[in-house]
């Protein structure tokens, strides 16, 4: 499906229900499932990746599981079903999958006593999991590839013999998610403690009785902050499940202070988000975003269109991602006459750059999403600019944000298919 997109005749002003947060649905879903006597889950996101972790978990006579394109299921359930006493499955995905890699998650998990083979080529999806009762004790993974696999040991540990001591070598990427997991470990009652690099959790049991509580999704949020930045409008984020940070389990609540500084207000009354643009952006964008990655895209796209130069550094995950984000996003602002350059720095890790200066556009933009989300979200908001881009294979957003596309309709976008 490829979408022709024009905006609003009027300035935007409109209201959204933002879906759940899929980084904490998902790894309550692991968890729930790792808890003895726990009820399903009354609330989840609805997308793509929560749909592939939710078929795996309830596919319990299955020999073969095939998880798509949903990397945090393909990374979560590799530890899960090593937990697994007595079943062996075999764990696939897409063609994409096939080229992410996962073997440091499988070096720590037989490190903790797992017996994982690959059916495939060494170090990428498939896998053949043979569950068993892991021991646990101490690992060590590097932190610098992707905060997913030390996610993924850790919502296994407390069903570990000896519990989990887990050691987590070099630069640490997306911090804020390794977080978000210990904190939803705790909800339900694991022992879990971390100091500098290293992360303790005691044998022991979930707790059934203690809620999982869901957040609105930051992620999601995040691209109506961009919508506000390039429209000049206001945006209503309905309902107070849009934790404010300092409060929220999500590191991508920095999009609120990050968004500050690309010339968007929030302000917060009566359990509603008020998103409204003024006029005081930086003039220049420098920052480290390995925190969080995922709100690359969109600032990325912002800082383009509003004409202001940026230097993002820490962006090596950015490589593993749906597509290769770097490459993806350097090869579609081009469409708009903005060349980036990506460098390595031994201190900052992978950076972007651009120097403010614009080439002519050829024609009006027809951007690739390269399979991956993020990709289809961000450039969306060009048609604020551009009126008539087209979005090409829209319908990746189903992924994380299905309702993406019609919450544009409603915000006054007119968006067609076309050939």
């Amino acid at each position: 499906m490829n979408l022709r997109i024009t905006p609003p005749d009027n300035i935007l002003e409109t209201r959204v229900a933002l879906p759940l947060s899929k980084s904490i649905s998902n790894r309550q879903l692991i968890i729930n499932a790792l808890t003895p006597g726990a009820s399903p889950l009354k609330e989840t996101a609805k997308c793509d990746d929560t749909d592939a972790m939710t078929a795996a978990l309830a596919a319990t006579d299955a020999d073969e599981i095939n998880i798509g394109a949903a990397g945090t299921a393909m990374r979560f359930l590799t530890a899960y079903f090593a937990t697994r006493e007595g079943r062996t499955v075999t764990l696939d995905g897409s063609e994409r999958m096939r080229h992410r890699p996962i073997g440091p998650l499988v070096d720590a998990l037989r490190a903790a006593g797992a017996e994982i083979a690959y059916a495939g080529e060494e170090g990428f999806p498939p896998l053949r999991i043979t569950g068993r009762n892991l021991t646990g004790g101490d690992v060590a993974i590097s932190a610098s590839v992707s905060s997913q696999y030390i996610s993924a040991l850790l919502m296994a540990a407390p069903t570990m013999t000896e519990g989990l001591r887990l050691t987590l070598e070099g630069e640490i990427m997306s911090l804020p998610y390794i977080k978000m997991t210990l904190s939803l470990m705790e909800q339900r009652g694991a022992d879990v403690d971390m100091e500098g690099n290293v992360i303790t959790v005691r044998p022991g049991s979930y707790d059934a009785t203690a809620p999982l509580t869901p957040e609105a999704d930051w992620s999601a949020a995040s691209f109506w902050y961009e919508i506000t930045a390039l429209t000049g409008g206001w945006v209503t984020v309905d309902g107070d499940n849009l934790a404010a940070p300092g409060r929220s389990l999500q590191g991508d609540s920095a999009c609120e202070a990050i968004f500050g500084r690309l010339g968007v207000t929030t302000t917060r009354d009566e359990g509603m988000t008020e998103l409204s643009a003024n006029p005081d952006a930086d003039a220049r964008f420098d920052t480290d975003m390995r925190a969080t990655p995922d709100l690359v895209q969109p600032v990325v796209v912002t800082c383009a269109m509003l004409g202001i130069p940026f230097t993002i550094s820490g962006l090596d995950s950015l490589r593993i991602k749906e597509t290769d984000r770097l490459d993806a996003l350097s090869r579609e602002l081009t469409k708009i006459g903005v060349r980036v350059e990506i460098t390595p720095d031994l201190l900052h890790g992978l950076t972007m750059s651009w120097d403010g200066r614009r080439h002519p556009m050829i024609e009006t933009p027809e951007f690739d999403t390269y399979e991956d989300h993020r990709m289809a979200m961000s450039l969306a908001p060009v048609a604020a600019y551009i009126p008539g881009i087209v979005i090409r294979d829209a319908g990746v957003v189903s992924k994380s944000y299905p309702g993406y596309w019609e919450a544009l309709r409603e915000a006054g976008f007119t968006i067609e298919e076309t050939d």
